[in-house]
């Protein structure tokens, strides 16, 4: 199955923060935001916000900063930064409210938005998202210890360079794919976003929230889903069965379908 949507419309290019951003937007009605997930574009959720377009909403997708078209910070950010970003989109578009669907990291976002800034949204869709930090196995807690402790130790001995070379060493060894796919200012980014634990923001968010997950997600398992419908105070849970982690696009249809009516719904 692509993953490519059949008409992309051109990108509009503005000014944020001081980051030439670009964004998609497409339709007429009520106000609905489309956030991507970590290390994709506007491109990949385009195909549910061409839907959502055609069902009568106004469509606003845009690349956050260090990804497609938009530039990146222009130093290590935080989710909250990209919180921040968020809320000057809407300003500067001129979204007083809106409807709010983020997948993964952009439903990462979604927790903090809803949590912080709840008069901004009037309801949120959370699809397969990123927040609750994993628990890590033992072998691997045992692993960073040890390494933390060999590396501080030859840097205490003055051996900086061999102490730099450990730490290339063992980024490439046990870096996710996301880590490595990043360099720079976006991977002092990356680790600053994937260390913080959103579940007490979960535990205030305001507007009601529908959790759309994929039954076999591996990158964020169904079990953080279930403890996120737990937490957030107004929340259900939608499971596609045998999806993934993209499940919005593997079940695109009845994800459009239940938007529109979980959306319209008073």
């Amino acid at each position: 199955m692509s993953n490519t949507p059949s008409t992309t419309p051109t990108a509009v290019m503005t000014e944020i923060q001081g980051i030439r951003t670009s964004f998609l937007v497409a339709g007429e009605g009520d106000p609905v935001l489309l956030l991507h997930g970590w290390g994709a574009t506007s491109v990949l959720v385009w195909p549910l916000a061409e839907k959502l377009a055609g069902r009568g909403f106004r469509v606003y997708v845009p690349d956050l900063p260090g990804f497609g078209k938009t530039e990146a910070p222009p130093i290590a950010w935080s989710v909250f930064d990209y919180a921040n970003f968020v809320l000057a989109f809407m300003d500067a578009q001129d979204i007083q409210q809106a409807h709010f669907f983020g997948h993964s990291f952009g439903g990462r976002l979604g927790l903090i938005l809803g949590a912080e800034h709840p008069e901004r949204f009037q309801k949120m869709a959370l699809a397969d998202s990123a927040g609750v930090r994993p628990i890590p196995s033992k072998t691997s807690q045992f692993r960073l210890k040890t390494y933390k402790s060999i590396r501080n130790g030859l840097q205490a001995m003055g051996m900086t360079a061999l102490a730099e070379l450990l730490r290339r060493w063992y980024n490439r060894r046990y870096g996710s794919a996301d880590f490595q796919a990043v360099s720079g200012v976006m991977r002092e980014t990356f680790v600053n976003v994937v260390n913080q634990d959103l579940l007490a923001y979960a535990a205030r968010v305001q507007p009601p929230t529908l959790l759309l997950w994929g039954e076999k997600d591996v990158d964020t398992p169904l079990s953080q889903a279930k403890l996120l419908e737990k937490t957030i105070p107004d929340a259900g849970l939608v499971v596609f069965d045998g999806a993934g982690h993209y499940s919005y696009i593997e079940r695109l249809a009845d994800t459009a379908r239940i938007l529109d009516h979980f959306f319209r719904q008073a």
